[in-house]
């Protein structure tokens, strides 16, 4: 198959691609072969796993091969280097650093991205002569045949020199063996390689000028090898961010700008700080190294040699607040790197990464690495600064533990719950818990923990808002809450964790999201000035239409009840659990939050914000599936959709709620006699109407019609729509119905809902 030419540099696509996290890896290499950064060639190998190095061609790269050892290939989204964007190919193991990189890169290009200064393409070569003598005067001889030396070093590589590089100047040093007192004279030949890394062509030259440089020293030449430490090819990135843009997490811009500075002023300072600091940086650089076929080994070797120039060991980056309402970074650090030769020219995978960059020259990819650099070291100070690197890592950490140890992903969740709770991330322990789990054991630390049921609505959604019956059944999913009290001494403020959904951050009134909600709600318990972590453990998918924001809202104010023993009745977590709902989604029915709250099957309806509910008698189980699309589905925004249509033509959204009441009063009536066939016929009437409230999607018409064909007597969206769920109701044909679905590459959950 020819390759297709990528779009030109300056038509590429934003490397702003939102969700992209959330993609299967078919459709991340999809989307980034439709925004022209992937040719079909590469797309051909990257699925068919074509690009990977195959043990052939490593037999020729190295000795003694025995096989090849694969890492993670992943790339970082939103950089803005120099106003074009790039999408960075990342070879690395550690978690966090992908994500770390890509988050910054978003803060960055919000106040006009990195901007890196021109890198030359600079090697040095080293000549080490032994004399006799006054070493300076044999110093001061070389520098007077330099012209000689530079034409001997460049007809060696004339290729070199046609393409505008080679041999440029030399540089002469003498120095005293520390071993026998002799002296030594020490040439630099310093070449420019092009877009080559350089290391054959000037080890070559320093052969070839040995001769020369031995006879105008009148000495013994020893070692001729090229330098590590390529302080002629350094790389300048700068950076500058708006205060305003710092804030998160409940922590003010101004207060995080504060800490990063603070944090970088230690690294300047302590060199045992440095050490951790540069560190960081290289996580970024070396992993950009790997993936693009560099030698991540001379760049570190490099990168820490340059940070103790000054005789003591010093922090590469420096961060600053000279400027009002700005924080601004700065990067200098050596790196010579190249984009042709070498591995390039052997490794499929590193072929493709240069492509995706959009085939930089060397100059220009050193300048890109430096950014990455300066972009890793913003993410984990910014990290140190608001709620603290361990934090933030002890997620991702304990997923990969899991990894490790084989879990497999019907328990995977859990088992990361359970390690950080434990507080022992190990691989042993996570195969202990794994074990635990499928002979059901129950482990006493659970005991202290608070629950509610997900939900799923079958009939009903939406006209509920606007005073129309719903129906409600809670489901065998639940969320769990533990609220452990702290010394207000040693550790101030409220935490709120939810390892799952990846949530670890202050509960703040000025925080978004769950930590903002759950501020308030602190708040109206007068609990505010406590010091306590909330721990969430939700068994319920978040945003597939499942009911996990009210099972959350519950299971907190549960927990919260239960640990400052608040006496509160049911009656009083409802409405506090509906305020959460309200805030979550702007405008809510109440129903998601009634069935947390109570746990059973329910009818409801809302009149003039007067809620009012009775328990649903079945007259025989419910067999359902509930198929989940796997596509997250926001509540408030499908809401805010229909709000939008409602107010635009009221009428004629008020005529389909009638029409959703309706069938819902009816399907009371099938519920509590048992009809089954009946309550199939009306989930599927209702569907109808959702749809035409334009609510769903080809998901979750692909999931409804193999339910139906697998024998569904019924099947509909169920919740928000948008994406999220669908269920079917299915008294004969569950198995077959749930097996179709996971075929079909959805999950299933079987639930039976009975009195």
């Amino acid at each position: 198959m020819a390759s297709e030419s990528l779009h030109s540099p300056n038509s590429r696509s934003s490397s702003r691609i939102p969700n992209f996290f959330k993609m299967s890896i078919s459709e991340r290499i999809s989307e980034l072969h439709r925004r022209g950064l992937l040719t079909s060639d590469d797309v051909h190998q990257l699925v068919s796993r074509d690009h990977q190095l195959d043990a052939p061609v490593a037999d020729k790269m190295i000795e003694n091969v025995l096989g090849v050892f694969g890492l993670p290939l992943g790339v970082a989204l939103n950089f803005l280097i120099n106003n074009r964007d790039y999408v960075i190919p990342l070879v690395v193991e550690e978690p966090s650093i992908v994500a770390g990189l890509s988050g910054a890169a978003r803060i960055a290009r919000l106040g006009g991205g990195f901007f890196s200064d021109p890198v030359d393409t600079v090697l040095i070569g080293q000549v080490q002569s032994v004399v006799d003598g006054d070493a300076s005067k044999k110093a001061e001889l070389l520098l007077t045949e330099k012209l000689e030396i530079l034409s001997l070093a460049n007809s060696l590589h004339p290729k070199m020199v046609a393409r505008g590089g080679g041999a440029i100047d030399i540089e002469v040093f003498h120095h005293k063996a520390e071993e026998d007192g002799r002296e030594m004279v020490v040439m630099h030949l310093l070449v420019d390689t092009r877009d080559a890394m350089g290391a054959n062509m000037v080890n070559t030259m320093c052969e070839g000028v040995a001769g020369l440089v031995e006879k105008i020293t009148d000495g013994k030449v020893f070692l001729r090898i090229l330098s590590n430490l390529t302080d002629r090819a350094i790389a300048r990135t700068k950076v500058r961010i708006p205060v305003a843009n710092l804030e998160g997490k409940g922590f003010t811009g101004e207060s995080v700008r504060n800490g990063i500075v603070l944090a970088n002023d230690l690294a300047l300072a302590d060199p045992y700080r440095a050490a951790t600091h540069n560190k960081g940086i290289m996580n970024g650089i070396d992993a950009f190294a790997i993936a693009t076929g560099n030698d991540w080994r001379a760049i570190e070797a490099s990168a820490h040699a340059y940070a103790s120039r000054s005789g003591r060991y010093k922090a590469l980056t420096k961060w600053h607040k000279k400027e009002d309402g700005f924080l601004t970074g700065e990067i200098e650090i050596p790196i010579k790197v190249g984009t042709v030769g070498g591995s390039l020219e052997t490794n499929p995978s590193v072929k493709i990464n240069h492509r995706l960059l959009g085939s930089p020259g060397a100059a220009e990819l050193a300048g890109l690495m430096s950014a990455v650099g300066l972009a890793q070291n913003f993410a984990a100070l910014r990290s140190l600064a608001t709620s603290g690197i361990s934090q933030n890592h002890m997620n991702l950490h304990a997923r990969s533990v899991a990894s490790s140890a084989g879990v497999s992903e019907e328990h995977f969740e859990t088992v990361v719950e359970r390690l950080i709770e434990s507080g022992e991330i190990k691989v042993w322990k996570a195969q202990e818990i794994a074990k635990d789990i499928a002979r059901k054991i129950v482990r006493p630390d659970s005991a202290d923990r608070e629950s509610a049921s997900g939900k799923i609505i079958l009939l009903g959604e939406h006209a509920a808002v606007y005073g129309r019956p719903a129906i409600a059944l809670p489901i065998p999913l639940a969320v769990e809450a533990s609220v452990r009290k702290r010394s207000s001494v040693s550790n101030k403020g409220i935490d709120v964790i939810i390892p799952r959904w990846g949530v670890e951050q202050k509960v703040v009134p000025e925080a978004p999201g769950i930590p903002g909600i759950m501020a308030q709600l602190i708040h109206n318990l007068e609990l505010s000035k406590e010091a306590m972590t909330i721990e969430v453990f939700p068994n319920v998918p978040k945003a597939m239409g499942l009911g996990g924001s009210s099972a959350l809202a519950v299971a907190i104010i549960k927990a919260l009840n239960k640990t400052y023993e608040l006496a509160l009745k049911d009656a009083e977590i409802n409405a506090l659990a509906y305020k959460c709902e309200q805030a979550a989604h702007g405008q809510a029915s109440g129903v998601d939050n009634t069935v947390a709250t109570y746990g059973v099957p329910l009818f409801y309806q809302k009149e003039r914000d007067d809620p009012h509910f009775e328990t649903l008698t079945l007259g025989q189980p419910l067999e359902l599936v509930i198929g989940i699309t796997g596509k997250e589905s926001l509540t408030a925004e499908m809401v805010a959709r229909v709000r939008a249509s409602w107010n635009q033509h009221k009428g004629r959204y008020e005529s389909i709620f009638d029409q959703i009441g309706s069938l819902t009063n009816q399907a009371k009536d099938a519920v509590q006699s048992g009809q089954l066939s009946e309550l199939g016929e009306l989930m599927n009437l209702c569907h109808g109407y959702l749809n035409a409230l334009q609510l769903s999607t080809p998901e979750i018409e692909e999931l409804i019609h193999l339910a139906r064909i697998n024998g569904a007597v019924g099947a509909k969206l169920s919740g928000g729509g948008g994406g999220g769920s669908i269920v079917a109701l299915c008294p004969d044909s569950a198995n077959q119905v749930a097996r179709a679905i996971e075929k079909a590459g959805y999950k299933s959950i079987s639930v039976k809902v009975d009195e």
